[in-house]
């Protein structure tokens, strides 16, 4: 643990932070002062949480499913709600062998890693995302054996080969309508990217997309995971369900997290 702020007044650093309106400011000091590895650097660190910045993004990392996961500047911050995705996830893989797991829209890779290691490693993890930044972040989250990174919108960027033989796909879609982006923190609409936020009119876009190819990629009885807000799971719920998957609704209110299953059946 770093303590590079023998000359830095840890009250005067939560006074900044609660100045600026951080709700959880000697949460916020104690991180920054834990992560900061010179005074100068802390002084830095503050003035960009001060100036609205994501914690997250100043802190280089987020704390997810137990994991520490890197993020970088720009990247979309995992929540912690989707955790509950996760769990879901973990639930619906195969109990003997290696699955083959899929997370498309991945961002950090914080799902793949967390459902990896909620699985104990075991499974062929394949992520996939449209940004460039987001797909060196989650290279850096899903550096060991048997994880594999790619660029690209959608399934267009996973190997041909996994056409059938996808046991889980997670897919956290953008889902906030595009009328509803200046509502978002600041946090999030001035420095998440705005395609990681925005899921068109609806909020279902790519989620409409992502279910017409579906089945083409999961196996017999394999099963495609994604989150919603509570006001758009039955919306969601029929786009899987007219995709011909077998829905189920979850919701966790501790979490304030909905997610939607859909399973391809296991017989024609």
């Amino acid at each position: 643990m770093h303590r590079p702020t023998r000359h830095t007044d840890p009250a005067d650093l939560v006074a900044q932070l609660r100045a600026a309106g951080c709700v959880f400011a000697e949460d916020e000091a104690r991180l920054l002062y834990e992560t900061a590895r010179s005074p100068a650097e802390l002084r830095e660190m503050t003035a960009r949480r001060v100036a609205g910045h994501p914690l997250e993004h100043v802190l280089g990392w987020a704390e997810f499913a137990g994991l520490r996961i890197a993020v970088d500047p720009g990247v979309f911050v995992p929540r912690r709600r989707t955790e509950l995705l996760v769990r879901g996830a973990a639930e619906c893989a195969p109990a003997q062998g290696t699955p083959v797991l899929v997370d498309l829209c991945c961002g950090t890779g914080a799902i793949g890693a967390a459902l990896l290691a909620a699985l104990g490693g075991r499974g062929e993890l394949h992520a996939a995302d449209l940004d460039p930044a987001a797909v060196r972040c989650a290279r850096r989250n899903l550096a060991g054996p048997g994880s594999y990174v790619y660029e690209g919108d959608l399934f267009a960027a996973l190997p041909d080969r996994l056409r059938g033989r996808v046991d889980v796909l997670t897919a956290n879609v953008p889902y906030v309508p595009t009328a509803d982006i200046p509502l978002l923190p600041p946090e999030a609409r001035d420095h998440e990217p705005r395609p990681a936020l925005d899921g068109g009119p609806d909020g279902l876009s790519l989620l409409r997309r992502i279910a017409a190819d579906a089945g083409d990629w999961l196996a017999p009885g394999g099963a495609l995971l994604t989150e919603t807000s509570s006001r758009q799971a039955e919306g969601a719920a029929g786009i899987l369900s007219g995709a011909g998957l077998t829905v189920t609704v979850t919701t966790d209110p501790d979490l304030t997290a909905t997610t939607i299953t859909g399973r391809r059946p296991t017989a024609p």
